[in-house]
C-alpha cells in the first residue's frame, strides 16, 4: 500500500486537526512575541528588554482612516458630578430657587428609590459664583478656577445624556456599551483594535484615587476585556511598593532564573497551543512576557525624581504625594510620553445626596487644578495634539433637592437626561459650548449626544469607525457602541 494513503487512512479527525495546529502555533508565537523575542533572551544576562519603538499590533487593516489622536485620557468623575454647580450655569436659576419644579418639565421621567417618596422637588439654585471666562466668554464655577483658565483649550459638551439612572448600570453603559456586566470596556476595544507603540508597558493602564465624598464600588470589570482576549484588560496601577501586583520576582529568583523559567515556559504553552488551539494560551505566553519587561518599565515609569521642580508647581501640592489624582495625572502624561493609548483615571467621590455644598468643594479642590494642568503640560510638549483628553462622570444631577432644602445646604439626586462632559485635544475644536440645556437645567433642548455618540466620538479620533471595529461572540458582532444608532459628534471636531 502507498504509504501517504496508508497514513491517510490512519489518521484520526483528532491527530489532523493537531498536527496541522502545531506550525500554526509556532507562527502564532512567533508573531506575538515577535521582534523582541530575540533581544530579550539574547540579553537577558544584563538585565535589558526591549526597544518600546518595537510595540504590538492590533487588528489588520486598523485605523480604518488617518487618526487625529495616537492616545486618550479618561479622567473620570465616578459618581456624577453636578453639571448644575460646575459648567450649565443657568442665570435663570437663581429666580426659580425653592420653587416647585413644574411637572411637565419632570414629565414620566423615572426616578430613582431615594427621591420616588419626595412629596415636593423644589428648585435649587447653585450656592457658587459663576463668571465669564475665554475669547466665548464661557460660564464656569468659581469650583473649578483653574478649569477656568483652560476654558480655551477646551470643548464643554452639556448635552449628554444616557438611560442609566443607578450608579453601576450607568458607569458600566458607558464605560462598556451596556448597562449589562459582561461586555468589552472601551479601552479594551482600543487595545484590541490599534495594539500598542510600546512594547514593555500595556496598552491600557488604568489609576483610582478615593475622593473625600461619598464612594461607589468600582468593580474590575469596568476596565475587563469581556469576551476580547484577556490580555486587552486594563492593568490597574497601584500607589506604593509595589504599582502592579504580582511583578516582582520571588525571593531567590533572580532575572536570568526568571528568564530561563519564562522560556521553558513558553515551549510549553506553545505545544499546548499547538495540540489544542486555546487563544487564551496565546495570551498567557504574551502575559508573562509582558509582565517580565514590565519589571524594569514599571518602576522607571512611577520614579518622579527626574521631573523638575516646576512640574509639581504645575500640578499642585498633592502631586507629591503618591496614590492622588494630581499624583496620577503627571503619571498618565508620562505614560502618554511613551506612547501608551489608553490611560484612564477613575476619582471617586461625586455621588452627593446631601450636603453637596461642602462635598463637591472638597472634589473640585482634588481635581481641579491636576485637570487643568494636564492640558496645559501635553500641550507645551506638544502631545496635546495627538492626545484625546476626557473629563466627565456617568450622569449627573437633579435640580432640584434631595431631601429638605435649607439656607445653606442641599443635595441632588442622580439625572441621566443632561449632563456635561468636556475634551481637549487631537482635533476637538477648542474653546467652545456645544448642546443646551433647558432654564432648569433638566431636558436637553438641542443638539443631544448620547455616551453612545461619545464612545464613537473616542473611536473617530482614533481613526476607527465605531461601527466597523466588532468581535462575534455568541453569535453577534459585538461592538463598543452596541446595536442602537450612535454617530461621532463631527460639530465638535476640527
Amino acid at each position: 500500500m502507498n504509504p501517504l494513503t496508508e497514513i491517510s487512512l490512519r489518521l484520526t479527525r483528532r491527530q489532523l486537526l493537531a498536527n496541522s495546529l502545531r506550525p500554526l502555533g509556532a507562527a502564532a508565537l512567533a508573531s506575538l512575541l515577535g521582534p523582541a523575542a530575540g533581544p530579550i533572551v539574547a540579553r537577558a544576562a544584563d538585565g535589558l528588554i526591549a526597544s518600546p519603538a518595537l510595540g504590538t499590533g492590533g487588528v489588520p487593516g486598523l485605523p480604518h482612516f488617518a487618526p487625529k489622536a495616537k492616545r486618550v485620557i479618561y479622567l473620570f468623575m465616578a459618581g456624577g458630578p453636578s453639571q448644575i454647580d460646575t459648567f450649565d450655569f443657568k442665570p435663570a436659576m437663581r429666580k426659580l430657587h425653592g420653587k416647585e419644579l413644574p411637572k411637565e418639565i419632570r414629565g414620566e421621567q423615572r426616578i430613582t428609590g431615594m427621591t420616588s417618596g419626595q412629596k415636593s422637588f423644589p428648585v435649587v439654585a447653585p450656592m457658587f459664583d459663576f463668571k465669564k471666562y475665554g475669547q466665548h466668554q464661557t460660564y464656569v464655577s468659581n469650583l473649578l478656577p483653574h478649569i477656568a483658565q483652560i476654558v480655551d483649550d477646551i470643548a464643554i459638551v452639556k448635552s449628554v445624556h444616557t438611560e442609566a439612572i443607578n450608579h453601576d448600570p450607568a458607569i458600566t453603559y458607558i464605560n462598556t456599551g451596556s448597562q449589562q456586566p459582561g461586555k468589552a470596556s472601551l479601552g479594551s476595544w482600543i487595545s484590541y483594535g490599534l495594539g500598542s507603540p510600546n512594547h514593555s508597558l500595556p496598552a491600557y493602564v488604568v489609576m483610582i484615587t478615593h475622593g473625600r465624598g461619598q464612594k461607589q464600588a468600582l468593580y474590575d470589570r469596568l476596565w475587563g476585556s469581556g469576551f476580547l482576549p484577556t490580555r486587552h484588560q486594563g492593568v490597574k496601577l497601584r500607589a506604593g511598593a509595589d504599582p502592579v501586583l504580582y511583578l516582582r520576582d520571588p525571593d531567590g529568583i533572580d532575572r536570568d532564573q526568571r528568564r530561563r523559567m519564562l522560556d521553558r515556559l513558553a515551549e510549553i504553552n506553545q505545544q499546548q497551543f499547538a495540540e489544542f488551539g486555546d487563544p487564551e494560551t496565546e495570551t498567557r505566553i504574551a502575559q508573562y512576557e509582558m509582565a517580565f519587561r514590565m519589571q524594569t518599565s514599571v518602576p522607571e515609569l512611577v520614579d518622579l525624581s527626574d521631573e523638575p521642580e516646576r512640574t509639581f508647581e504645575m500640578y499642585g501640592p498633592e502631586s507629591r504625594k503618591p496614590g492622588t489624582f494630581a499624583r496620577n495625572c503627571i503619571l498618565a502624561r508620562r505614560l502618554a510620553e511613551r506612547g501608551v493609548p489608553f490611560t484612564q483615571l477613575y476619582h471617586e467621590g461625586w455621588d452627593q445626596h446631601g450636603s453637596l455644598p461642602k462635598g463637591i468643594t472638597m472634589q473640585c479642590a482634588d481635581v481641579d487644578q491636576p485637570s487643568a494642568a494636564l492640558v496645559q503640560d501635553l500641550k507645551q510638549r506638544g502631545l496635546l495634539d495627538d492626545t484625546l483628553v476626557i473629563w466627565g462622570g456617568e450622569f449627573g444631577r437633579t435640580i432640584y433637592s434631595q431631601g429638605a432644602l435649607t439656607a445653606d445646604n442641599y443635595g441632588r439626586d442622580h439625572h441621566g437626561r443632561c449632563f456635561t462632559v468636556w475634551l481637549a485635544g487631537a482635533g476637538v475644536k477648542p474653546g467652545i459650548e456645544f448642546g443646551r440645556t433647558d432654564d432648569f437645567c433638566y431636558n436637553i433642548v438641542d443638539n443631544p449626544v448620547h455616551i453612545r455618540d461619545l464612545n464613537a466620538t473616542i473611536l473617530n479620533q482614533l481613526g476607527i469607525d465605531h461601527r466597523r471595529l466588532t468581535f462575534k461572540y455568541q453569535g453577534l458582532d459585538q461592538s463598543v457602541t452596541g446595536v442602537m444608532p450612535a454617530r461621532p459628534v463631527k460639530e465638535i471636531l476640527v
